[in-house]
């Protein structure tokens, strides 16, 4: 864990003089949300006119670009990984602008609300349908959320994707498995 701390440790150095303060999603967030499970990169949303700064620092950083484009970057350092996503449109700029500070096993960092996790989760979803790992995220934060989440926030992300279906069959996946 002390790697993953190190290198989170690195990266919050790194944006300094970003123009939002970046923010956890991914993985690790999901801790934050009372939701654990492994992860083997770390994952950040920052907003995107820091976009080719960031680039240059982490390539300063001993990191490679495998992989960069207007939404987002994956970078690699050894067995290190560290993506960008890009916050450039309205959701992701106010989502970024609202992340809260939060006590984390890896220090007091910027985390994304759950709400956004679940938008980010079901936009990967949505844009690779084999990633069932983004679907079980999903439905672990509805059920350790569940009665503090803004459920408005939340359907507005599956209207968006048209996805509404797909989280009443959640919901009432988890009234039934807690009936």
């Amino acid at each position: 864990m002390s790697r993953l701390v190190d290198q989170i440790k690195q990266a919050v150095a790194a944006f300094v003089g970003c123009k939002t303060k970046p923010a956890l999603i991914g993985g690790l967030a999901l801790a934050a949300h009372q939701v654990v499970r492994a992860t083997r990169d770390v994952d950040f949303l920052v907003d995107a006119g820091d976009a080719d700064r960031l680039h240059g620092i982490l390539l300063g950083l001993g990191y490679r670009c495998v992989h960069r484009s207007e939404d987002a970057a994956n970078y690699l350092r050894g067995d290190e990984g560290l993506d960008l996503l890009y916050a450039h449109r309205p959701i992701a700029r106010r989502l970024l602008g609202e992340a809260s500070e939060r006590a984390t096993a890896l220090g007091t960092l910027r985390v994304i609300s759950a709400e956004g996790l679940i938008g980010f989760k079901l936009q990967a979803l949505v844009n690779n349908p084999s990633r069932t790992r983004d679907l079980d995220d999903i439905r672990a934060l509805l059920r350790a959320q569940r009665g503090r989440l803004n459920m408005q926030e939340v359907q507005e992300y599956f209207a968006l994707f048209d996805r509404q279906e797909m989280l009443d069959e959640l919901l009432a996946e988890i009234a039934n498995d807690e009936a």
